[in-house]
């Protein structure tokens, strides 16, 4: 007899809930097609419970000492090490990513929690003595209360951190809401927060869809709301949180160049052009999307790509030799499909042809090959939009200022990067490229913890990042306080 599929539970108050929800998501496995669980779409009256709880929680947490707050996170720290191998293979099977890739997502998740255990100085205010006669006044900073996130599909372990770690460490509560695609992650994980012995309300975690997510942004409890996504549903998302008076960081979309210059090492930039394309199945927003090949690199690199995907593995996450899984699901095959039929089109032609990809053993899996194609223009839709998908173009380029005109012609500013060997073109592009998280030989600029995840133009709404001090930032409020004694 065969097990039953599992329902997922919401987290509120310090306790696993089963939701009264009516409709439900489902995960499947993307190398496999299996069903893996279900996923209630909350009602708004969830959403409510977990609200209430963290604002019922908020004060006491907001009075924990900040050292205490960090050896809390610490704690969870500790007991995502322990159980690091089996979040990722849960990752790896929910998502498609190579255990790898699922590997290095959840330490970057853990580096959140290490950064924002420095709240004890990164919270630190500042003053002055004497700005009149016998009155001194300082700044500080202050909790909040109450804040969610909304999350995307493609990071469910490290990306809900962004956010997380630097809440609780700031003493304010939190509210998560994972991808329905993806949350038994998040699910695994608030085990272990469970197990941290957080106090009840300070963290929640919430299964949803839209209604959960706006009634999310409308909760008059709710101070803020951390989103990544789409630009689409981005600008929804900021929008709609602004109207209800909440505090808003959107990290958007992308569609991010790389400039190849012909003083640039091609044969130690190819492999990072490759994996900065292809790594995650292309579905991450730094992916790169494009080289723009100044001059005679592009004729020299077309063979040095060919070459270095034909070594690549498309497989099942788990097995180690695999360079690449599936993608997330039939409807984003599909839509790598569409572009592809587009770029054909319009007049692009397949230097890499990903059609037709099928991996023995595993028939229902949502596969999709590597693509590269030439003979692309910036016009192009699969030049211009964001595809998510394993798909690189090329647009050969007769100088440095024809790429970095193509770069600021995007609506998009999420990252740029640069291949050379000369400093004084690394230093003009530096100083031109209008991209939040900039590379120069580094084909994905993912910035460490400790740094703000930048953004600019339709890539990022708000005026606080996610990650590092902005994170402070945002989750804080600076106080000013006057004194006088007589």
């Amino acid at each position: 007899m065969a097990e039953p599929i599992p329902v997922l539970k919401n987290y509120i108050n310090g306790q696993w809930v089963a939701s009264a929800a009516t409709e439900f998501g489902e995960i499947h496995n993307p190398a496999t097609g299996e069903l893996l669980a279900r996923v209630p779409l909350s009602p708004p009256v969830e959403v409510d419970a977990a609200a209430q709880a963290a604002k019922t929680a908020f004060w006491s947490w907001r009075s924990t000492p900040p050292l205490k707050r960090a050896r809390q996170l610490m704690k969870l720290k500790d007991l995502l090490l322990q159980h690091y191998d089996e979040i990722a293979v849960t990752l790896t099977n929910e998502h498609g990513k190579i255990k790898a890739e699922a590997g290095m997502e959840l330490q970057r998740a853990i580096e959140n929690i290490e950064v924002a255990s420095g709240a004890p100085s990164l919270m630190m205010g500042h003053n002055l003595e004497d700005v009149a006669g016998g009155i001194d006044e300082y700044a500080i900073r202050q909790p909040v209360g109450v804040f969610a996130s909304l999350n995307p599909f493609n990071f469910p372990a490290m990306i809900p951190f962004w956010s997380l770690p630097y809440a609780v460490a700031c003493g304010d509560c939190q509210i998560v809401k994972p991808s329905p695609r993806v949350a038994m992650t998040q699910a695994k994980i608030f085990e272990l927060i469970d197990q941290a012995g957080f106090p009840p309300g300070v963290l929640n975690l919430v299964h949803g869809g839209a209604d959960a997510a706006n009634a999310l942004m409308a909760h008059p409890a709710i101070c803020g709301i951390s989103f990544v996504g789409s630009t689409p549903v981005g600008r929804h998302v900021y929008e709609t949180s602004a109207k209800y008076g909440k505090r808003v960081q959107v990290q958007a979309g992308a569609k991010n160049w790389g400039v190849v210059m012909p003083d640039a090492n091609l044969e130690k930039s190819v492999e990072n052009i490759i994996a900065s394309a292809y790594d995650c199945t292309g579905q991450r927003c730094l992916a790169l999307a494009g080289i723009l090949c100044v001059g005679d690199t592009y004729n020299k690199l077309k063979p040095l790509l060919k070459d270095g995907i034909a070594r690549r593995k498309i497989g099942y996450g788990l097995d180690d030799q695999v360079a690449m899984g599936p993608i997330i699901s039939p409807e984003a095959q599909q839509r790598v499909a569409d572009f592809v039929d587009s770029g054909l089109q319009d007049g692009a032609g397949l230097l890499v042809d990903g059609r037709d990809v099928h991996v023995k053993g595993y028939p229902k899996g949502y596969w999709v090959g590597h693509y590269v194609f030439e003979d692309v223009t910036p016009k192009m839709r699969i030049a211009r939009e964001e595809i998510f998908g394993p798909v690189l173009c090329m647009i050969p380029v007769k100088s440095f200022d024809e790429a970095m005109q193509v770069i600021h012609n995007s609506p998009f500013g999420n990252a740029a990067n640069l291949y050379t060997t000369s400093g004084a073109t690394a230093r003009r592009f530096k100083y031109e490229a209008r991209c939040g998280n900039l590379g120069i030989n580094i084909g994905v600029p993912a910035p460490m913890a400790m740094f703000h995840f930048a953004g600019t133009k339709q890539s990022f709404f708000g005026d606080l990042h996610a990650q590092g001090r902005d994170a402070f930032k945002f989750f804080t409020e600076e106080t000013i306080v006057i004194v006088r004694w007589f």
